[in-house]
């Protein structure tokens, strides 16, 4: 609620779309239609120093942006970043309310209000160097409309259709020290809620996490900051490759991993190997309620439960020159929670092959 008493600008906040600052937009894009297959939808008109084209499937709508001015905002973020996720974009009801109530609050206004094509569009600043623009649209307007690009024809559908169906979540790594005050960012100032937190621990090394989502559930940020006082491990090299606080993964959802993971194997995406191991100690764990461990064994796809239900998730292999970002399938089988227990099921997995291994 606002201080008047009035409804929160934040009510109802759901992801619009993900914004991608890259050095080639059209090679970005074609690996997500190519691999995830995505469908083009929009693009910039050409022009010598800019160039948009978004793609998607179901709701997953990413626009990808190139800039070939050093000083504008795209070629600042690959610069320092290499091409990575630079906005992570939310429908509002009311844009410019939503950017006046979150300047209020303390955030930074990076772009102020400004209308064009039916479209509003605000930004304020997230964590690391992402930003959170906020879109509202007009009665009528094409529910993917975006200020500067041009629909263009949905092309022939090529290879199996992997069933991604929309964004389950983001995966943050911050800086350490960061997760407390990054917290309390989302909850004072956008009305997120806390939904989840927890400390893994796998081996010597060691992270905490809090999740945290918009009020009704339309955005979900893993947010997660490495223990220093412990072993480096994959948050510290994230941080370390990309250079400072940014998304790690996104996580995509589908209503039937297995014929997703075999629809994009097929179609060159490289997901992580999990080590047979891993389903040899599954049975002491749990038991799949919907796929079996031999279909689960074929992808390497790997399953958690919580006291809500199962889930099922694989990574791919990160393809970034930095080795920073990579993407999750997820299933859902009303599991809230996050897979940690996957973590900790593959560090012991992987110690016992290398235990047979020195045998």
């Amino acid at each position: 609620m606002t201080e008047s008493g009035g409804v929160s600008p934040f009510a109802g906040l759901t992801l619009d779309h993900v914004g991608f600052a890259v050095s080639d937009a059209r090679q970005a894009a074609r690996a997500f239609v190519n691999g995830y297959g995505l469908t083009p939808y929009a693009r910039s008109p050409r022009h010598r120093s800019a160039r948009a084209i978004a793609v998607g499937a179901g709701d997953i709508r990413m626009v990808f942006r190139q800039s070939l001015r050093s000083g504008s905002a795209p070629a600042s973020y690959v610069r320092a970043h290499g091409d990575g996720v630079c906005d992570i974009a939310l429908r509002a009801r009311d844009a410019e309310q939503a950017v006046r109530e979150a300047e209020r609050r303390g955030a930074v206004v990076l772009s102020p209000p400004a209308r064009a094509e039916g479209v509003v569009t605000a930004a304020i600043l997230g964590f690391g160097d992402v930003r959170h623009t906020f879109i509202e649209r007009a009665a009528g307007v094409d529910e993917r409309a975006l200020p500067g690009l041009t629909p263009v024809a949905a092309a022939p559908a090529a290879g199996p259709d992997p069933g991604l169906r929309a964004v389950d979540h983001f995966a943050v790594c911050l800086e350490p020290g960061r997760l407390e005050a990054t917290t309390d960012f989302y909850r004072r100032v956008l009305d997120f809620d806390v939904v989840f937190e927890e400390r893994i621990v796998v081996g010597r090394q060691a992270m905490d996490s809090k999740v945290v989502q918009s009020p009704g559930g339309g955005l979900t940020l893993t947010l997660i900051e490495p223990d220093i006082s412990r072993e480096p491990g994959q948050i510290d090299s994230f941080l370390r490759g990309h250079g400072g606080a940014g998304v790690q993964h996104i996580a995509l959802a589908t209503d039937d991993i297995v014929t997703a993971v075999r629809a994009m194997t097929r179609r060159g995406v490289d997901f992580l190997d999990a080590p047979d191991s891993y389903y040899t100690l599954l049975a002491g764990r749990l038991e799949p309620v919907r796929h079996t461990v031999a279909e689960l064994r074929e992808t390497n796809v790997l399953v958690d439960q919580d006291h809500d239900g199962q889930l099922f998730q694989l990574f791919t292999r990160s393809v970034h020159p930095r080795k920073t970002l990579f993407m999750e399938v997820i299933e859902r089988m009303g599991a809230r929670t996050f897979g940690s227990g996957n973590i900790r099921a593959l560090y012991e997995a992987v110690e016992l092959q290398r235990a047979k291994d020195a045998a």
